[in-house]
């Protein structure tokens, strides 16, 4: 054989010796790469296995300071989880998922992403808890849904006071399902209290809260709230995006 075809040969061979080690080098790399982002990234991975539906509720546990903490201490939600906020899962126009809820500013539909970014865990995952009702009530999500968005634009209702024709979170949520269900309730109202479990006194926050408002406190008085709702028979806990304060992991 000639030098000449040697040396080509030999050029050839230099060439595939440097193809398979930078393919053997991308291949570490990536599996490097996936390896990083394996352990950071399984929450996403465990998340996109999961299908919301419409009628799905959102339980929130909600950092909004001194009234959040004060209703997440005077209820319970699944698991020990306080819960401090209930939303209504829907789709738009445009077949995207909202939440239909109750807040401040009165009942609205809000973006599933900005509802999700409210609050976080420490790993950075929303303190967001998915219940789903029970097939026998399946039936009654799209009448649900439909009176959802026909209370859009009622005032919230800061004196937690049913029948006003204003709602809070959880309110909404029970008026929705008593309409759609001929006024049968499917979350049933129960005696509300604003008093310390460990104490038996009403909590400051509280005291401050209804005298701003020039209202007295609601003691003993029917009600719902999210906590509650989370607990109800007729749902079950179908996924957690994060981890709610209080969860109790077993």
């Amino acid at each position: 054989m000639s030098s000449s075809v040697l040396r080509i040969a030999g050029d050839f061979m230099h060439f595939l010796g440097c193809l398979t080690r930078t393919r053997a080098l991308a291949l570490v790399l990536l599996a490097a790469g996936l390896s990083v982002f394996g352990c950071s990234r399984w929450f996403f991975e465990e998340e996109s296995a999961f299908a919301l539906r419409e009628g799905d509720l959102l339980f929130q546990d909600l950092d909004c300071g001194a009234v959040c903490d004060a209703i997440e201490k005077v209820t319970t939600g699944y698991k020990g989880a306080k819960f401090s906020h209930v939303g209504i899962v829907a789709k738009d126009a445009n077949r995207q998922f909202v939440v239909i809820e109750a807040s401040r500013s009165g009942v609205e539909t809000t973006p599933l992403h900005i509802f999700l970014g409210r609050s976080f865990d420490r790993q950075h995952r929303p303190k967001v808890v998915v219940g789903r009702l029970k097939p026998a009530f399946w039936h009654l999500i799209p009448s649900a849904l439909k009176e959802a968005s026909a209370l859009k634009g009622k005032p919230y209702d800061s004196l937690f006071v049913v029948d006003n024709d204003r709602y809070y979170c959880s309110e909404l949520i029970y008026e929705i399902f008593l309409r759609a269900n001929n006024d049968n309730p499917v979350f049933p109202l129960q005696p509300m209290t604003f008093k310390d479990p460990d104490t038996g006194v009403t909590l400051a926050a509280w005291q401050e809260y209804f005298s701003q408002l020039g209202a007295s406190i609601p003691e003993g008085q029917l009600g719902v709230n999210p906590g509650g709702i989370s607990r109800s028979p007729v749902l079950t806990i179908v996924y957690a995006y994060g981890i709610p304060d209080g969860w109790e992991i077993r």
